[in-house]
């Protein structure tokens, strides 16, 4: 297993929204050339489906843009700020959609048969993966069902 350390769960957030303080640390771990190869191919905008593309459009800001004021420098809270700032207005109640939106990518959606596949792929059968964010628990060693993660949300 790669050297993940540095790198937090999808479930935890950073202000309103899941998910964005983990694409800050995968943006800081690939600007500080310690990003597993892996995970490379899932940054930006490139895969409009991923979820780094999906939240820049959700915050409204080009995901370059966002890049080059992560490697700037400063604390998570500013740097969701400034996007906050620089998109659309969003309601805490966009906020909540959005955050169960992301939880519960694969489960009974068009996402459900390439997790069934990745599940396989990644050594995992067996385990109770039913969305993305449980596969990305599972395959960097945590429990999300044991720690109830979903709750944290």
């Amino acid at each position: 297993m790669p050297d993940l350390s540095g790198l937090r769960s999808p479930y935890a957030k950073v202000g309103r929204l899941v998910y964005f303080g983990r694409m800050l640390d995968k943006i800081r771990l690939h600007a500080s050339g310690r990003l597993p190869a892996e995970y490379v191919a899932n940054l930006g905008e490139t895969r409009p489906i991923f979820f780094d593309a999906r939240t820049a459009r959700f915050l409204g800001v080009g995901y370059d843009e966002l890049r080059a004021r992560v490697v700037a420098g400063g604390p998570d809270e500013a740097i969701l700020a400034w996007a906050e700032g620089r998109g659309p207005a969003r309601t805490d109640e966009d906020c909540v959609v959005w955050n169960r939106f992301m939880v519960k990518l694969g489960w009974r959606d068009d996402r459900s048969a390439l997790l069934t596949q990745r599940v396989v792929e990644f050594g995992l059968a067996g385990k109770p993966i039913e969305t993305i964010f449980d596969l990305i628990e599972f395959d960097e060693g945590r429990d999300p069902v044991r720690d109830r993660a979903w709750e944290q949300v």
